[in-house]
């Protein structure tokens, strides 16, 4: 399990995330909901090690160390200028070294122009490539920012399925998403981000009250102005 405790980052004097406590378990998935500015990446980039001068602690609580037996899909994922989507699956591989495998099987789901430059890829073809070279390698956790932005329908249906069948296989996922259905209809369980900090965390049971919870929450204000606007 990763475990997440009393975690504080700041840039500057700001203080991004503060005191934010949560466990990633093995074979489940679990969901981060916030505004933008709430600190989801942030949070995400310190647990994977992308930033180090954080307090608390991020531990994998059997020893491990986290990020050799972690995949991270970065929410814009980055891809050297002049390498093809193959050498681009190739060379994460050989960096974390491991030996090469066939693409093939999973590219006949995700569909890329694999010997094309990736450079020149669409948005969402770029996407897809990420995760494919995620989902080729064996990692016990995953830690995906908003896998399903700029995705098309068909592939985040596919998408979801993956990630049912990955969590089936004892992998723990921690996402995010502005896609609040894909939430619910995927997750264990739920954290609510709020300005930094850990708002509310919800069970699979609790799932039918989130968006009210979130409404009343965060756009009281907001809600109000609609019934005004378009009163029954």
């Amino acid at each position: 399990m990763i475990e997440v405790s009393g975690l504080r980052k700041a840039f500057g004097t700001h203080e991004v995330v503060h005191d934010v406590s949560l466990n990633l378990r093995p074979g489940t998935l679990h969901g981060l909901v916030g505004a933008n500015g709430a600190g989801k990446t942030t949070l995400l980039h310190c647990l994977y090690g992308l930033h180090h001068d954080y307090q608390g602690t991020v531990r994998e609580t059997t020893g491990l160390s986290i990020r050799p037996c972690t995949g991270l899909l970065p929410y814009e994922p980055y891809f050297y200028p002049r390498l093809t989507g193959r050498e681009y699956l190739e060379f994460t591989l050989q960096a974390r070294g491991r030996a090469l495998v066939d693409f093939e099987g999973w590219n006949q789901l995700l569909e890329l122009p694999l010997d094309q430059y990736a450079e020149e890829y669409s948005a969402g073809m770029k996407k897809k490539l990420a995760l494919l070279a995620l989902l080729v390698q064996p990692f016990r956790y995953l830690i995906l920012d908003e896998p399903f932005n700029g995705l098309e329908l068909n592939t985040n249906l596919l998408l979801m399925e993956i990630l049912r069948r990955l969590r089936g296989q004892g992998t723990g996922i921690l996402l995010t998403s502005h896609l609040l259905g894909s939430l619910t209809e995927l997750c264990d369980e739920l954290t609510v981000l709020a300005d930094g900090t850990v708002r509310r965390r919800y069970q699979a049971a609790e799932f039918g009250q989130v968006q009210a919870d979130l409404l009343d929450g965060f756009y009281q204000n907001k809600l109000a102005q609609v019934h005004r606007l378009l009163p029954l």
